[in-house]
């Protein structure tokens, strides 16, 4: 049962973008709950420099079966023309909170 539950990271520009694509995968049904994190400095290789950023962190619990369905709403929306999407199962964790996890990501569209 647990290797259906992900918890999915990516980063945001600003507070704004990172609530507004937060309330849209819960709103979507794509995550049961998006934990944004305040601002981190993030430092990596991009355009032949390293480059430090503030960013703000999403951490957000899934299913796996919708996983594709919010990568695609996240590399739709996102202002980064190569957001960070990275995806890592949840081996264990509380039967309650994984069952709510299953109830609030249901796809809306069937």
């Amino acid at each position: 049962m647990h290797d259906k539950h992900l918890i999915v990271f990516t980063t945001y520009p600003s507070q704004n973008s990172a609530l507004a694509a937060a309330q849209r995968l819960v709103e979507n049904g794509l995550a049961a709950c998006v934990n944004v994190l305040p601002q981190i400095t993030s430092v990596y290789y991009w355009n032949n420099a390293v480059q430090t950023e503030a960013e703000y962190l999403l951490i957000i619990k899934t299913q796996q079966k919708r996983y594709d369905a919010l990568e695609a709403d996240i590399r739709e929306h996102h202002p980064y023309e190569l957001p960070e999407v990275i995806a890592t199962p949840i081996s264990h964790g509380s039967k309650d909170y994984l069952s709510w996890i299953e109830s609030q990501t249901k796809d809306l569209t069937k």
